[in-house]
């Protein structure tokens, strides 16, 4: 299906979403979040796809939401547009699919909540980040006061809220917002490369690794480690067995 606000296309068990408004920066609106979750909504009835690349047309991933659109809302709608944005984002994070954001240019207010949103980032050194909403008088509203201090430490969260600083590639790497670094034209075939790798492993030892790690968050260390049990031995007699067994016998496993 085509959408107004981004590209879909696919190749294997790999789906690439290239957000598609660059004469708005890729700026989040409703009628993005409208066809992202039809999109999700489809993509939740897919077990051939496996990992999902966001990426940005242009010279921005995402810039932030659409500020055109916010200017005029009154307190209820603005709530509902942060909740809109806020239910989006933590669905992905419970879908068994991977999702990867190949941040290609500027990741800003709504465009670093949604990145956030993703297992995980690799970013072109071109790239940039920051919560800018203050400047707006704003608050992020899909999330971003709760992303970023589990990423990158409180202390870090509450500069680049509090400043609304925009940052670098490479300090955005040094604090743990991004994991991997690449050169501008190989940012997408390192995000290839990245969905790959993973395809080469467990298919159910992948959701569950994604599901008991995300919903360890919200619960007590001794909980989580009664997730992560249950998890470790549901791939007994199943998954883990061929996994183990190609292992000694130095072959591929055959998921």
């Amino acid at each position: 299906m085509d959408y107004s606000t981004f590209i879909v296309t696919y190749e294997g068990a790999v789906c690439t979403v290239t957000m598609n408004r660059p004469q708005s920066l890729n700026a989040l609106n409703s009628q993005f979040f409208q066809e992202f979750n039809h999109f999700l909504t489809l993509l939740n009835q897919r077990d051939d796809i496996r990992v999902v690349i966001i990426t940005g047309e242009g010279k921005a991933f995402v810039a932030g939401a659409d500020i055109a659109e916010m200017v005029y809302k009154t307190q209820q709608e603005g709530y509902q547009f942060g909740k809109i944005g806020q239910d989006t984002f933590a669905r992905m994070e419970r879908m068994p699919q991977i999702f990867i954001a190949a941040v290609n240019g500027f990741a800003l207010g709504g465009g670093c909540e949604l990145a956030m949103a993703c297992d995980f980032r690799i970013a072109s050194t071109m790239a940039k980040f920051g919560q800018p909403e203050v400047n707006l008088g704003l608050t992020p509203g899909y999330a971003g006061t709760q992303r970023l201090p589990r990423l990158v430490g409180l202390g870090n969260a509450l500069f680049l809220l509090l400043t609304g600083e925009t940052i670098d590639a490479s300090e955005a790497y040094r604090i743990g917002l991004v994991q991997k670094l690449v050169e501008p034209e190989k940012l997408m075939e390192e995000a290839k490369l990245l969905a790959s790798k993973i395809l080469s492993k467990g298919p159910n030892s992948l959701k569950l690794v994604k599901q008991v790690t995300r919903n360890g968050l919200a619960a007590s260390f001794e909980q989580g480690c009664e997730m992560e049990l249950k998890a470790f031995a549901s791939l007994f007699e199943n998954e883990g067995t061929e996994g183990m067994k190609a292992f000694l016998e130095k072959r591929k496993p055959n998921w």
